[in-house]
């Protein structure tokens, strides 16, 4: 470790870089020596640079330390302009006098690098069409003042122009883009000096608000701004009118990581394009919406790995006490151990599309059941299994197809098989509807509609479907025998089924009472908890072995 030379001055002079010698004496930086290259450099007098407000600090803080180098970057922004360095201590042996710290500090100037790389940062951040910030851009300003204390309430909005895409079909990108470029500036003019607006999308405005009076405050801009948008935009010899969709969050709701403001306000747009008004994020909505979100995941893995299973719910011929067939129910344990009611995964499966390959698990879990039955008892049951066809299936996947697959793959017959369908899903696509029903009546399957009454109950269509059975709706029939009304609707749909040659099944059969008058009303079957709730595989067959005489 070399000492500071004698004659200190002229040995500066003499490095070819701005450098300068500092001592601690007394516990705090004696004046510092330093050479001209490195006074023009900092623009200031000997001495200055070393104030505690500006590297004084770093230079006490190496010199009472053991380290022999220390090298970094660092922000003078005390000047008038600012300046971007590269600092290097190199520790010395002695100063002037034996056993004083001292130390050589030498600086590279990086303000023009600095700078051109923070301008190209900035461009990064830029949407280059309107100028206005990006996603990246937006998402850093709402970090920045998340984290400020002065920062106070905030609020994101997300503004979606609504028919944006036809407008850039029918009219071309450049009037497309026009037309941003105007409704930025529209958005622009419409919000405070302090507030920043970004494009986040390619139709997607994002807009970060200072509350100060509260949530109140963003309502008021979110009107404002349809207000705004709803005044015609003249662009290539038409005027355009722009409607948009406004979904708000305030950071009040979001106490998560930074960017959840903007996650929440957009889950707000999405509720908003389906209400047609301002919507604002409520935390109940979104961990709802999270938790769907969660379980559509877990549930494309159950159906992929066959993770899930199947209960039994017996059918009863009412006429003769006999156990004829069950309803297969989609029955679903997690991973860990919690059980999901159908009533939870069923519309989520609809919503994402998962209902086409649950509904196909299904078919499949419910022939490999009976197959294995038949092979457990050594004997082809008289049983028959009902499985549910949603409208999605019945619109997007070929059923007859996969049912032949069934039949073909498991060695059974189409008759083992009741296909139940809800009247929506027939009044969707009524000709579709009916060649698929077709199809499956020619592989000998039957069909029901299930839930009989309690949609739009089309008689003029249900005459013309092959249809096989009715099942009349447990909210129907449950409590019937206290409700004269329900009575006749119940009688009513007996008598309309006997006349179009259908068979019935009532659902909710719950008491022995239901049970006989039901069976005296002239209702051909009957399920419900008065003979079993739904069963698990090996109870199942066992509940059937009981009912055999």
């Amino acid at each position: 470790m070399p000492s500071a030379p004698e004659g200190i001055e002229a040995w500066l002079e003499a490095l070819p870089i701005p450098a300068a010698v500092v001592e601690l004496t007394d516990g705090r930086i004696a004046e510092a020596t330093s050479n001209a290259l490195f006074r023009n450099v900092t623009g200031r007098g000997r001495g200055s640079l070393f104030d505690p407000a500006r590297l004084g600090d770093r230079a006490l803080a190496f010199l009472a330390s053991s380290d022999p180098i220390s090298q970094f970057g660092w922000l003078d922004d005390q000047g008038v302009d600012r300046r971007h360095y590269r600092v290097r201590f190199a520790r010395l042996a002695d100063g002037r006098a034996a056993g004083v710290p001292c130390a050589l500090v030498s600086l590279v100037d990086r303000t023009v690098e600095a700078e051109t790389a923070i301008h190209r940062r900035g461009d990064m951040m830029r949407d280059p069409l309107t100028g206005l910030l990006n996603r990246a851009g937006f998402a850093e300003a709402v970090s920045l003042l998340q984290r400020e204390d002065r920062a106070g309430e905030l609020a994101v909005l997300v503004v979606d122009l609504s028919r944006f895409s036809r407008i850039n079909v029918c009219m071309g990108a450049d009037v497309g883009d026009a037309l941003i470029v105007t409704v930025g500036r529209r958005l622009r003019g419409a919000l405070r000096v302090y507030d920043q607006l970004g494009r986040i999308g390619g139709d997607e405005f994002a807009i970060l608000l200072h509350l100060i009076d509260g949530p109140g405050d963003a309502l008021h801009v979110a009107r404002r701004i349809e207000e705004i948008l709803a005044e015609p935009v003249g662009l290539s010899d038409f005027e355009i009118r722009v409607d948009c969709a406004i979904g708000v969050a305030i950071s009040t709701e979001s106490d998560g990581e930074d960017e959840d403001i903007v996650r929440h306000a957009q889950f707000a747009l999405r509720r908003a394009k389906e209400s047609g008004r301002i919507e604002i994020y409520r935390n109940r909505a979104f961990t709802e919406a999270r938790r769907r979100f969660s379980i559509e995941t877990e549930l494309r893995r159950a159906i992929e790995n066959d993770k899930l299973s199947l209960a039994f719910q017996p059918i009863v011929s009412l006429g003769e006490d006999r156990l004829v067939g069950f309803e297969a129910l989609a029955r679903w344990r997690t991973e860990a151990g919690e059980e999901i009611a159908p009533g939870d995964f069923i519309p989520v499966a609809e919503e994402s599309g998962l209902i086409i390959p649950l509904g196909r698990w299904a078919l499949d879990a419910a022939g490999r059941m009976l197959a294995r039955w038949e092979a457990e008892t050594g004997q082809v049951l008289p049983l028959s299994l009902s499985v549910n066809l949603s409208a999605i299936q019945l619109i997007r996947d070929d059923v007859p197809r996969q049912l032949e697959d069934v039949l073909h793959r498991h060695g059974l017959g189409g008759h083992r098989f009741t296909l139940e369908l809800t009247e929506s899903a027939i009044i969707n696509d009524p000709d579709r509807a009916a060649r698929v029903m077709g199809a499956l009546k020619d592989l000998d399957a039957r069909l029901a509609m299930d839930d009989f009454g309690t949609g739009y109950s089309n008689l003029a269509m249900l005459q013309s479907l092959p249809v096989d059975i009715l099942k009349i709706d447990r909210s129907f029939v449950t409590t019937m025998l206290a409700d004269r009304d329900k009575v006749a609707i119940v009688r009513a749909v007996l008598s309309l089924a006997h006349a179009l040659g259908m068979e019935t099944t009532a659902e909710g059969v719950e008491t022995i009472e239901l049970s006989q008058t039901l069976a005296a009303l002239g209702c051909t079957y009957g399920q419900g908890f008065h003979y079993a709730p739904p069963l698990d595989a090996a109870t199942a067959l066992a509940f059937w072995s009981r009912w055999q005489p």
